[in-house]
């Protein structure tokens, strides 16, 4: 397991550009397999989750040419149908979380499809309900493998899926995407109504549809996917990394430190920089690009009845939840406080008891709920032995390191990396000091 060994108390300078969204990237790679043409993708992050889907695919048969660093064709035309019933298949599935976007292409293309439960971030119970029963409205049918531990999903030999109107127990981003692939190859209309709108499901509908798909309600919350009979190749480059422009603006603010974040695409980043402003942080929009300027103090808004701010996450276009452990640790140092109100994920604000430890004032409420009480910078952080638990945590987790005073080791590592590729150089590039052990 490794571990990175960070130096605190170092400001921050410089310029950086965020990666191509790891979100929007699982996805359309995924969609690759709805077709047996090329299609060549840019702006592709090269973090462990997304080599590992381009190593799932390879397995199975998907040609794949690396032009250049993040960009890449696909061309599944000869994908093997009994590698994707193997248990070696199953297992590497299992291991990756992203693999859930390729049920909904190979059930529409090849028929059927193995959903084994996802892996990835120990973030408590992530279910996939919405993604199976938008699967069995398209008239798959489901049983259960025991001895491969996955769900089987399977269409009537020779016969296509059939379109319908749904409406989603909950606004799944993954689950959106997934039936959007699969009803695009579906016979007939399908409706989806509460799904997902985030930026990179517009993002997935528009390679979709220079694939051939007929999708009408792109950015809204009822869909409208007309199916065809075949898709074709096309060219798509992936939105920058909304997650990461929101880590940066972060770490400048509890480094105390400024910072240009370049190229971040600032008309899909949505509330999220109001929500940094409303922690008292300054940002400026300067073209595409987010400056963060140096403050020495950041003052905790209130709402206008004068009670203690709350941040939470709510569907697209709300706060995305990824960002939240991040504005907690800010906020550990900002003057007043506020309530982090995490409502999807019933584990994700276990790593507070970190922060505690580091001297950081969290009353932790509940599994979803905890109020941070700022130190206004008055006492720095301390050094700490850690372990990151998630993608999420881990940055955030990395953030205080950099602030705190002494020198803090940080284990599974592996999970930072997951979300966020180069961390460690990329920073150091701006002044942070981390060494990768």
């Amino acid at each position: 397991m490794s571990s990175f060994v960070i130096e605190g108390g170092h400001k921050l300078s410089g310029t950086i550009r965020p990666q191509g969204a790891k979100n929007e990237a699982l996805e359309v790679i995924s969609a690759v397999l709805l077709t047996d043409e090329e299609v060549t993708i840019s702006n592709v992050p090269e973090i462990l989750d997304v080599r590992n889907l381009i190593l799932l695919l390879e397995g199975m048969g998907v040609k794949v040419t690396r032009h250049e660093k993040g960009r890449y064709t696909f061309k599944a035309d000869e994908v093997d149908s009994n590698y994707i019933a193997s248990d070696d298949f199953v297992r590497k599935c299992a291991a990756l979380r992203g693999s859930v976007m390729v049920v909904g292409p190979l059930l529409a293309r090849f028929g059927k499809a193995y959903f084994p439960k996802p892996g990835g971030d120990k973030i408590g119970r992530r279910r996939v309900d919405t993604h199976i029963t938008g699967m069995v409205n398209l008239g798959a049918s489901l049983e259960y493998d025991h001895d491969k531990k996955a769900f089987l999903l399977a269409v009537p030999g020779g016969e296509r899926m059939k379109g319908c109107y749904m409406l989603l127990d909950e606004a799944s981003v993954t689950g959106t995407a997934n039936i959007l692939m699969a009803a695009s190859l579906a016979e007939g209309t399908t409706t989806i109504y509460n799904a997902a709108c985030e930026p990179y499901i517009q993002q997935l509908c528009r390679l979709l549809v220079s694939m051939g798909a007929n999708i009408d309600g792109v950015g809204s919350n009822l869909l409208t996917v007309r199916g065809v009979e075949k898709l074709h190749g096309a060219e798509i480059r992936i939105l920058p990394d909304m997650i990461e422009v929101g880590s940066f603006i972060g770490m400048a603010a509890l480094n105390r430190s400024s910072l240009t974040i370049k190229d971040v695409s600032y008309g899909n980043l949505g509330i999220i920089p109001d929500c940094f402003r409303r922690l008292g942080i300054h940002l400026e929009q300067r073209g595409d690009d987010i400056f963060v300027p140096e403050q020495e103090s950041y003052v905790i808004d209130s709402f206008l009845d004068g009670s203690i701010m709350t941040l939470a996450d709510a569907p697209w276009p709300g706060l995305t939840p990824d960002l939240l452990s991040v504005m907690l640790v800010v906020a550990t140092q900002c003057k007043g406080s506020v309530l982090i109100h995490q409502k999807m994920f019933e584990s994700r604000l276990f790593f507070v008891d970190k922060l505690i430890d580091m001297g950081a004032q969290i009353i932790l409420c509940d599994p979803h709920r905890a109020v941070v009480i700022g130190h206004d910078h008055k006492f720095c952080l301390k050094a700490n032995n850690m372990v990151s638990p998630d993608i999420r945590a881990g940055i955030a987790l990395l953030i205080a390191a950099m602030s705190a005073k002494g020198t803090s080791v940080i284990g599974n590592i592996e999970q930072i990396d997951r979300g966020y590729e180069d961390i460690d150089i990329r920073l150091n590039a701006l002044g942070a000091r981390i060494t990768r052990q």
